[in-house]
Parts: C-alpha cells; sequence; structure tokens
C-alpha cells in the first residue's frame, strides 16, 4: 500500500478522510449554523418573528367611540367573560373569541357614574345617575356572566371608590345627600336585600371602601383629617379607627387610592408637603409599614403598581429608563429591583403580580414592546418576549389561561387585546 500524505495516496488514489477532519467539519457547520441564528435573532428576536421568543395577536375588540378621559374605567375577567365599563355602557366579550356577548345600558339621559371592583362570584356593583338633579343615585348589581341585572337600589354613593363587593355583600358609601346622614350601607349581593347599616362619627363622610375577606374598611373624611375605619362585615359594628398619620395626620385634600385591603394598603399623596407614601395597616388597624413614592435607590413611583404574597411591585422612573421594584409589606423594604425592562425611549406599562410571579410591559411602538416575567420572590427573569405588533398604551393586563388580555381605555383604543406566546 503506497504512502498516504493528506487524503491522498502516493500512488494517486484517493485516501478515506482522517476522524480529525470529519470533526473539523462538523465544527465548521456549528460555527455557521451559530451565526446564521445569531444573525436571525439580532433580526427577527425584536420583530416578534422569532419562535419562542415572540408574542403574536389571536383577537382585538373593535374600538368604538370617544370616552371621557375623567369618566369611569373599568375592566373585570369574570371566568371566561371580559367586561368593560365606562360612562355609556357595561359590555361583555368571550374572552376566547374576543366577540361581544351582552351590553347593560342605562337609561336614556343617565350615565354610568361609579364602578366597584368584582367579586370572587362575578358580580359586581355600578351606579348610573337619575332624579331631578341628575346626580349619582342608582346602584345595580350586574352578574358578569350573562350581564344580567340582579337587583337595584336608590343609594347616593359617594364620590370616589364608594362601592366594593365580597365575601357576599355588597357594600356602597351613601354620601347621605337625601334626608339620611352619611353611611355605609352592606346589601346581600345576590338579592339587594339590606344586611345593615353603620353610621360614621359624627363629621365624618366615607370617601373610600373595600372589602376585605375579615373586615370591612373606609377612608373617612372628618373635619380636615382622612381616617381609616374597619367593620365587622356581619353586623356593621365598627371595630377600630385609626388615623393615617399618627403624628401628623392627613389632611382631606390628599389623593387617597387603594392599592389592597389584605393587609390594607393606601397610596396618600398630599402634595409638595406631607405625607407621599404607601401606607400599610394590620387587621387591627396598627400602623405598619411605610413604603416613601420616591427613594434615592429606585426613584419615583408610578401609577403603575401590584400587590401579590406579601410585596409591592411598582414601576419606577429610576435609571436611565425605569426599574421594576419589589417591596416588603411587612418591613416596606426593598427586596429587589430589575433595570432591564427596556431601552431609553421605552415606556414600561400594564403590571400585574398573581400566583409567584410578575408580568410588566415595556414598548415604544412596533418592533419594540417586550413583555417581561419575572419570578415575585427573586426577581430572575424567566421570560422577556417581543410583540409583534403594536401593544400601544395600556391600563392592565390579565392573564387568561395561556395568553395576556391587554386593557386599555380612553380615546378611540380598543378595549381589549388578546396575545399568546409563539
Amino acid at each position: 500500500m503506497g504512502e498516504r500524505v493528506g487524503d491522498v495516496r502516493r500512488d494517486g488514489t484517493a485516501a478515506p478522510r482522517t476522524w480529525r477532519s470529519a470533526l473539523g467539519g462538523l465544527a465548521a457547520l456549528g460555527v455557521l449554523s451559530g451565526i446564521v441564528v445569531g444573525l436571525g435573532w439580532v433580526f427577527l428576536g425584536p420583530t416578534g418573528y422569532w419562535p419562542g421568543s415572540s408574542m403574536t395577536t389571536v383577537w382585538e375588540a373593535p374600538s368604538d367611540g370617544r370616552a371621557p378621559e375623567d369618566g369611569v374605567h373599568r375592566a373585570w375577567l369574570a371566568g371566561d367573560t371580559l367586561v368593560r365599563a365606562r360612562y355609556d355602557a357595561v359590555t361583555g366579550f368571550d374572552a376566547g373569541s374576543g366577540g361581544k356577548r351582552w351590553e347593560f345600558v342605562p337609561p336614556r339621559r343617565t350615565d354610568i357614574c361609579a364602578a366597584g371592583e368584582a367579586a370572587d362570584d362575578g358580580r359586581v356593583l355600578i351606579a348610573h345617575t337619575g332624579g331631578a338633579d341628575g346626580g349619582c343615585s342608582v346602584v345595580v348589581a350586574l352578574g358578569l356572566a350573562d350581564g344580567r341585572e340582579l337587583w337595584r337600589a336608590p343609594l347616593a354613593p359617594a364620590d370616589g371608590d364608594a362601592l366594593a363587593t365580597g365575601g357576599g355583600l355588597g357594600v356602597a358609601l351613601d354620601a347621605g345627600t337625601g334626608k339620611g346622614a352619611p353611611a355605609v350601607r352592606a346589601l346581600d349581593l345576590r338579592t339587594g336585600s339590606p344586611r345593615w347599616t353603620a353610621a360614621v362619627p359624627r363629621g365624618c363622610a366615607p370617601v373610600l371602601t373595600g372589602v376585605a375577606p375579615r373586615q370591612v374598611v373606609a377612608v373617612l373624611a372628618c373635619g380636615e383629617e382622612l381616617k381609616l375605619a374597619a367593620f365587622d362585615p356581619a353586623d356593621g359594628r365598627e371595630r377600630w379607627t385609626t388615623s393615617l398619620d399618627e403624628r401628623d395626620g392627613v389632611s382631606t385634600g390628599a389623593r387617597v387610592t387603594l392599592a389592597a385591603t389584605d393587609p390594607v394598603v393606601l397610596r396618600v399623596d398630599e402634595g409638595d408637603r406631607g405625607v407621599d407614601a404607601f401606607l400599610v395597616f394590620g387587621p387591627d388597624g396598627r400602623p405598619g409599614a411605610r413604603i416613601q413614592s420616591t427613594g434615592d435607590g429606585y426613584g419615583t413611583i408610578g401609577p403603575h403598581v401590584a400587590v401579590s404574597d406579601g410585596r409591592l411591585f411598582a414601576l419606577t422612573d429610576g435609571g436611565p429608563w425605569g426599574r421594576l421594584v419589589a417591596f416588603d409589606l411587612t418591613t416596606g423594604g426593598e427586596l429587589w429591583q430589575d433595570d432591564g425592562v427596556g431601552g431609553a425611549a421605552y415606556v414600561v406599562q400594564g403590571l400585574h403580580a398573581e400566583a409567584g410571579r410578575v408580568m410588566a410591559v415595556s414598548g415604544s411602538g412596533k418592533y419594540g414592546d417586550h413583555l417581561y416575567v419575572f419570578d415575585a420572590a427573586t426577581g430572575d427573569e424567566e421570560e422577556d418576549r417581543a410583540f409583534r405588533d403594536d401593544v400601544g398604551s395600556l391600563v392592565d393586563l390579565l392573564p387568561y389561561r395561556d395568553r395576556i388580555i391587554a386593557v386599555r381605555s380612553g380615546g378611540r383604543a380598543k378595549p381589549f387585546s388578546a396575545y399568546e406566546r409563539w
């Protein structure tokens, strides 16, 4: 046999390739494949056209007439029904297809003026105008699965978040504009029959309410100070009343919103002077943690917050592009933060936290919107997916099965869009 040089023998005949040559060919192929995959990701990944890291549109509810920016804007997911409330109607959509299921329209020449959070059993309280003065004076209970009116009652809800549901109760803050005094009224959510009436202290008026598993809470305006009170859900007996701030109090001119009811978490903003923080209260009304709305380590907390698993999650303006920050509701301390939810031109919005996961959407228009999912306990990023279509401006995110529902309000925006992973 002739001596072999490379892959050719000295006698001119072909010799079999060595194992080293084969490995070299495979390595070159691997490098080439890596380059192709890398280029594919660079050009297709951010556009929503890369398998395994994209979000595609399943359906979108049609846009409708312009709604006042300062009117009622609420959205709920009840089973397989998505519900949107605004000044002129409450409308139910099929969460699977986006098709309209039902619509509740208030009587002619009246507007929907208030709406509470939905109960776990798929019922909600709304109110519309009526009567000679055209004030907010009629409360209606709706079943969200079919839009059926369950009952209605002549009540005059106070301004603000004056309606709430939970534990089989429908709670309304009666402003006392008629002959009666201001009060917290509870009705049977199924039938509308009165359950109890809790009179508020003399000189006080209820302005905000929520139903927790073991008590009904209300923020009261007493003279020039805001206070927090709790009532027994069985009979309306007052359990406790406490100042929002033990040292200086909180003025009635402050903006107060209810971020959670168990524990009670209030967002309080007195403006340039006074309290500007999230205040946590224990089940006995004892003041707990305080989370400042602005901090050196995280910036200023924006409108998008979520409470879940004993934590407050907030989107802030800290860093070059904003941050997602988690706080402990027991201590008020910062647990973790993430700066990787966008870029300098991005707007982070649509925050949702539930069952140990946190998700947020950041966007800068088509081929710039992303869904981020984090572990709620550690802040570890679990997903980063690009939307194929422009998501637009969001007010909320709702998980539905293996999909994500985007919620919008105002203008002529499409109220709901459903997206799925691809």
